[in-house]
């Protein structure tokens, strides 16, 4: 992309963990993902966290737990180069509770990962979603 960037997104996310030391991915677009979404007006980043990881997987009762890092992406859309920057944050997911992935998200499946199976996850995902990870010790 040879265009400078026109727009800069806000979006926060989260690295949601259970009872069990599972994390939680998605899949989206037939990649493994982490929940995560864009800011609204005059929301906290935290705030933003914890709608969308309710949104996107339909878990109710979450903790927000300590800000992880930053990433940064770059990406096009409609001929505007968009640099997104999303704020992660770890979380914790009470009990045993029902996930109803979101559809209108192109979201497929929502998955708990424990560490066995992270090396699965690992090989189709994002760049950025890999330094997520290593941050929360994955």
């Amino acid at each position: 992309m040879e265009s400078s960037v026109t727009k800069i997104i806000q979006a926060a996310g989260g690295l949601v963990e259970n009872d069990r030391g599972e994390v939680l991915f998605m899949l989206r677009r037939n990649k493994w993902d982490l929940p995560k979404g864009k800011t609204e007006p005059g929301e906290m980043a935290d705030e933003c966290a914890l709608r969308e990881v309710k949104e996107e997987t339909g878990i109710g009762e979450l903790e927000l737990g300590s800000f992880l890092l930053i990433t940064q992406h770059r990406y096009e859309e409609q001929g505007m180069e968009i640099l997104k920057e999303t704020h992660w944050y770890r979380m914790k997911a009470a009990g045993d509770q029902p996930l109803v992935p979101q559809l209108e998200e192109e979201i497929t499946v929502l998955r708990w990962v424990g560490e066995k199976q992270l090396g699965e996850m690992k090989q189709n995902t994002y760049p950025n979603i890999l330094d997520v990870l290593k941050a929360g010790g994955y």
